[in-house]
């Protein structure tokens, strides 16, 4: 139940909404092309991101310099859910 309750409240955010339809779209990208289509900051993406990874909505992934990211391979029903309703 706690893990449900976390996972609804870093849901209830427009921009992590359009962080995760965006790697759905792209199957992974930058933190810098994040922040690009969602028309924020560098370090608030970053932010977003954090709080996705916490509760394994996305991974990441080093490729040289630059961090990778993309939605967890093992999405929970709920993020499965929420996803289809785009």
């Amino acid at each position: 139940m706690v893990l449900l309750e976390k996972e609804l409240k870093i849901l209830a955010n427009r921009r992590r909404l359009l962080i995760l339809k965006f790697l759905e779209k792209e199957k992974e990208a930058t933190v810098g092309n994040v922040a690009l289509h969602i028309k924020l900051s560098f370090k608030s993406t970053s932010k977003h991101l954090a709080l996705l990874r916490a509760v394994d909505m996305v991974e990441r992934e080093q490729k040289e310099l630059e961090m990778f990211y993309k939605l967890s391979g093992n999405p929970s029903r709920l993020l499965k859910f929420v996803l289809s309703l785009f």
